[in-house]
């Protein structure tokens, strides 16, 4: 026998609402209270995610000068570690071996380049890229950071950014390489943020989302 209770609110015993529908909305609950979900939130038969916020955040910076390479596009991979200066990554962070960075997790990642550039006796112009591989093998680029003409025997600073929508944490890296028309320093520092990546994850991978 199936039974059916028909109301548009449902009130505890002190007669505040627990629950209540108007119009094809319904409401759980009132302001100021909490609402305890047990078992799996769905939508449509699909899991919700109950965190909201970013997951995944993280920071890597070089930690020492690196004299740029004039010959060929070099992998930067040494000197670098995770900002260790009043920063506590969120989640669980890249992974780096030998200047490949590894994603802890699928998703839609910004990721912003920051490089400072000690200019020679002679302008000229220096680059640092953001390289991704889709097949953990073979790179392509993604992004970039250039410096055009940077001012003899000084500083400067170039900036980059890209987004990547991270599907597979297996064959999808990324790696910073870099190049310069003349030996002049990419600069590094263990105790401040000279050149440096940033990744944050901003949500689910497109192919998750079901964005069609």
């Amino acid at each position: 026998m199936t039974a059916i209770l028909k109301v548009d609110t449902i009130q505890d015993t002190s007669g505040n609402n627990i629950i209540n529908e108007s119009s094809d909305t319904i409401t759980i609950g009132a302001s100021g209270d909490t609402t305890n979900i047990v078992g799996t939130l769905q939508n449509n038969g699909s899991a919700v995610a109950t965190t909201n916020g970013i997951t995944m955040a993280d920071q890597w910076r070089l930690t020492a000068n690196l004299t740029m390479n004039t010959s060929s596009v070099t992998t930067i991979s040494a000197n670098l570690e995770r900002n260790d200066n009043q920063f506590e990554k969120i989640g669980t962070g890249m992974t780096e071996s030998s200047g490949i960075f590894t994603f802890p997790e699928t998703g839609i990642y910004l990721i912003l380049l920051q490089a400072s550039i000690e200019g020679s006796s002679t302008s000229t112009f220096a680059s640092v890229h953001l390289q991704r591989t889709l097949n953990n093998s073979s790179y392509s680029y993604l992004g970039e950071t250039v410096q055009q003409n940077a001012i003899s025997n000084g500083y400067n600073a170039a900036f980059g950014q890209a987004m990547m929508d991270v599907t597979d944490t297996t064959n999808q890296k990324v790696k910073l390489t870099q190049d310069a028309a003349a030996a002049i320093t990419l600069r590094g520092s263990t105790n401040d943020n000279r050149t440096s990546i940033t990744f944050i994850r901003l949500g689910d991978t497109w192919w998750m989302n079901k964005i069609i």
